[in-house]
């Protein structure tokens, strides 16, 4: 019998890594000394999640896959990607800037890589004062000119810097250079895919003072050169109602902030169904399985067989609500 599942984080060592995932989400990543990456639901091959709640505790999101089906994915997601889950589900804790990086489309990583291209996007949980994100280039260039500013280290001056706060949304679909700054806690939807293009990384060395490994001709190809085109996407959140933050082939993410109970009907929907809680608690019910409770900095799975969802927030509370449609 299927129920809403929570899953064990898979916590992610990283050079630009910090303690907000700690500190503010909760989450104990020990024996790590700094956590960049808490992924929250993932079929990777090599990271696949595991169950961590009711009878199929232990089990791995693959392999309930493959023994659910559509029941758990949906049909139509099954029918198009068996038993690998289509989306990673993380948080990303930057207290050092990222590289500048890129992702390639499906058509170019499955021709490289055989796996799927990366198309992404972010909700900004939390950021320091002053702190910035780089999403696409300033303006439109060709690629003579990304090589001349990417060789006399000047790269910064042609990308989109943009100043963030918490609840800011960026859509990065394959092909836009980014990098996530220093001074930033993000909720980030993703393809399953682990692929990345490192163009710089601003002259840092690893913990072996080494650079580390830049993918300058794999990127040259992947990177579409136009200028910036919706590269931060406005809204105006409402209570009680949910609001679309992004929308395409791969994902559709909505938010949510409630203080009242809210019924949800996924019948028109033949997908999975995702929370992210963002902030304050949840309870998760149905008539079909026992409530499950979700606190703040948790992330908990709908299998696709459930239509009918009564979400019941304890005080003022916010979340991400993610699926394929």
């Amino acid at each position: 019998m299927l129920y809403p599942l929570k899953f064990k984080p898979i916590f992610k060592d990283k050079i630009w890594g910090g303690q907000k995932i700690r500190t503010l989400l909760k989450k104990d990543f020990s024996p790590l000394p700094n956590c960049g990456e808490s992924w929250e639901l993932s079929g990777v091959e090599g990271d696949v999640s595991v169950a961590v709640n009711g009878i199929l505790a232990g089990n791995s999101l693959n392999e309930l896959v493959e023994i659910y089906m559509g029941e758990l994915v949906g049909d139509k997601v099954y029918e198009k990607f068996g038993v690998e889950f289509p989306l990673l589900i993380k948080y990303i804790d930057a207290s050092d800037k990222l590289s500048i990086q890129v992702h390639p489309n499906d058509e170019l990583a499955k021709e490289r890589h055989n796996a799927y291209g990366k198309t992404e996007m972010w909700y900004v949980v939390q950021a320091d004062k002053g702190a910035e994100l780089i999403s696409g280039f300033d303006k439109t260039i060709d690629q003579k000119t990304y090589l001349h500013h990417l060789e006399n280290k000047s790269l910064k001056s042609i990308l989109n810097n943009v100043k963030v706060k918490p609840g800011d949304v960026f859509f990065i679909p394959a092909g836009r250079v980014h990098a996530i700054g220093g001074g930033i806690l993000l909720a980030e939807i993703q393809q399953t895919s682990d692929v990345t293009y490192r163009i710089y990384d601003w002259d840092r060395l690893d913990d072996k003072c080494q650079p580390r490994e830049l993918h300058t001709e794999l990127a040259l190809e992947a990177i579409d050169y136009k200028g910036k085109e919706e590269f931060q996407r406005e809204f105006k959140p409402r209570i009680n109602e949910p609001m679309t933050l992004a929308h395409c082939d791969y994902f559709t993410t909505n938010i949510l902030e409630f203080d009242k109970i809210v019924e949800k009907d996924y019948s028109t929907v033949d997908s999975f169904v995702i929370y992210m809680c963002l902030s304050g608690s949840i309870t998760v019910s149905g008539k079909d399985f026992e409530k499950v409770n979700v606190k703040e900095g948790e992330t908990i799975l709908i299998p696709a067989i459930f239509d009918e969802i009564t979400l019941t927030p304890k005080g003022k509370s916010k979340i991400l609500e993610i699926y394929i449609s």
